[in-house]
């Protein structure tokens, strides 16, 4: 396997996020390009990453199954600047990462095996409510939230749709269809902040964000350009007595 990305910005900030998801995860390379999938160890999110063959300056591969701690993974990408084209080659028990910009620095990750994680981003889901909305105003209607609270609502009603957290104190955003394109039937359901906050550190990279979710149901969150995709999936926040 030898690949390279000309502008590696997109793929070293993602796989940042993910770290604070996720501590192992196995990269499939094929002739499709890369990709990743994984969950978090308390089973609540799911997140998937691809890169398109496309996308890659140089593309050499069978298909390959490579087991990173993505820690250690991170703090080596982390020394690319804006500058840096970013190549990574298999060998035997190694993923050699190239760093190339004004100098040539030479990096070797030592490859893990990583209990499978072949699940797939889930096709399943029946969503009620599209909503396609600026990451900016995504971003900070969830910074507003948790402020006062450790979860919020994502509501559509009178096709409006809202992000709101209540408890000693409130905070609450509204969206109509000049701010958000809203395709959705009337919904309620809550979501944990904690894993929000996380996601939304993907959203500070992408114009738009697009929220798929309905009552008692997962939140599917999508987020692409032409050279990554992502996706995180949230279980609802479900309330005890």
């Amino acid at each position: 396997m030898l690949v390279k990305l000309d502008n590696p910005v997109f793929f070293v900030r993602a796989i940042e996020i993910l770290s604070e998801l996720v501590t192992e995860v196995r990269i499939k390379v094929n002739e499709n390009g890369l990709s990743i999938t994984a969950i978090d160890p308390a089973s609540v999110a799911m997140v998937g990453l691809t890169i398109p063959k496309k996308a890659f300056s140089m593309f050499k591969t069978e298909k390959e199954v490579l087991g990173v701690n993505l820690d250690d993974f991170k703090k080596i990408l982390k020394r690319c600047n804006l500058k840096s084209s970013l190549v990574m080659e298999k060998k035997e028990n190694a993923l050699v990462i190239k760093i190339e910009d004004k100098i040539k620095r030479n990096f070797s990750l030592n490859l893990i095996e990583v209990e499978s994680q072949d699940k797939e981003i889930p096709t399943h889901f029946e969503f009620s409510s599209k909503v396609e909305i600026s990451s900016q105003d995504f971003i900070d209607s969830i910074e507003d939230c948790a402020v006062v609270s450790d979860a919020c609502s994502f509501i559509v009603q009178d096709s409006k749709f809202i992000i709101e957290s209540k408890d000693l104190n409130s905070a609450h955003s509204e969206f109509s269809s000049d701010e958000a394109t809203i395709q959705a039937e009337d919904c309620h359901v809550r979501y944990s902040l904690e894993y929000l906050q996380k996601f939304i550190k993907a959203s500070k990279l992408f114009e738009k964000t697009i929220l798929n979710f309905a009552s008692d149901h997962p939140l599917q969150m999508n987020l692409s350009n032409e050279n990554l995709n992502l996706t995180f999936i949230l279980a609802p926040r479900v309330e005890t007595e």
